[in-house]
């Protein structure tokens, strides 16, 4: 099949100069992290702000070194999946830079999407649940990403069918993830209206974190906070959000737990429902639609007969 754009298929032998150009961008960065992150842990501990808990802010460091060494793990499989469907599809661009710009659209609608699935379908939210699940909200919470994300890949098959060269794939989606970083901090008060209505700056994404009612699965956006006014998810950051999830946990250390606690749940409920239809509503459901039925549930069995 003749490629529209003129761009040659990716020899699978090139595969080690694709990883090479594929800048890791996130690995570079850690220094400038860090030196951020422990300047606001000093700056936190200097006014007495307790923005910072020790426990809760070690096992964030543990879940972000786990999920780094599982990205460098992956990557080079992940390359070959690119290159296979960059090479199938008949509308390949070739490796310009100016790419990156419709690249980082798709890319920001797609995150869109695959965030707000992840809040109301349990499959997907016990891919994402680790990072909600920090009560104090400073920059350690930005690696609390989860092990298990890269079921969420599937979401961002029409990014690898838009035929963009592998290399700009893998650069925008590392800008993705960085671009998250600065907005965990909540010395970052509100900035000019037109940046507020155009990007997620850490007053947008507080709310986010946010487990009050009004705050509750709002303003999904990872770059650009447009599509949450698009799609009616917004809103704007009014009092001071209570963070964490609405069922907190007690064990804020131990990385394998972080990951897992939401598995562990699912296999319980799953394992006591009774009927097809309702084991797939505990692995399928809504985390708010399954919270309110065991409520419900709940109430029915302490009344008595």
């Amino acid at each position: 099949m003749m490629d529209i754009f003129g761009a040659d298929r990716i020899p699978y032998n090139a595969i080690t100069e694709i990883e090479k150009s594929s800048a890791d961008l996130i690995v570079y960065a850690i220094p400038a992290m860090a030196f951020f992150t422990l300047l606001e842990a000093w700056y936190s501990w200097k006014i007495q702000k307790n923005q910072y808990n020790t426990k809760e802010a070690f096992g964030s460091l543990f879940v972000g070194l786990g999920n780094l060494g599982i990205n460098l793990l992956f990557k080079v499989s992940l390359i070959y999946g690119t290159v296979f469907i960059y090479n199938m599809v008949p509308w390949r661009m070739e490796l310009n830079w100016w790419t990156i710009i419709p690249c980082l659209l798709l890319y920001d609608i797609c995150s869109y999407w695959a965030h707000r699935v992840a809040h109301f379908n349990r499959f997907f939210w016990a891919t994402h649940v680790v990072h909600h699940t920090a009560e104090t909200y400073n920059l350690t919470v930005s690696f609390r990403l989860s092990w298990m994300q890269h079921f969420k890949l599937v979401f961002f098959l029409p990014l690898a069918f838009a035929g963009f060269h592998p290399v700009i794939f893998f650069i925008v989606h590392q800008i993705g993830v960085l671009f998250q970083f600065w907005q965990h901090t909540e010395y970052i008060k509100k900035l000019h209206p037109l940046i507020e209505w155009l990007i997620v700056t850490p007053s947008n994404h507080r709310v986010h974190h946010g487990s009050d009612e009004k705050y509750l699965d709002k303003n999904f956006g990872i770059i650009f906070i447009f599509w949450d006014r698009l799609f009616n998810s917004y809103q704007p950051e009014e009092e001071r959000p209570t963070y964490g999830i609405t069922t907190k946990i007690e064990n804020k250390l131990n990385p394998l737990y972080l990951n897992f606690h939401e598995y562990k749940d699912m296999y319980v409920d799953v394992k006591e429902a009774s009927g097809f239809k309702k084991k797939m509503f505990y692995i399928f459901g809504s985390p708010a639609a399954i919270a309110k039925s065991k409520q419900n549930e709940l109430q029915q069995n302490s009344m008595p007969k």
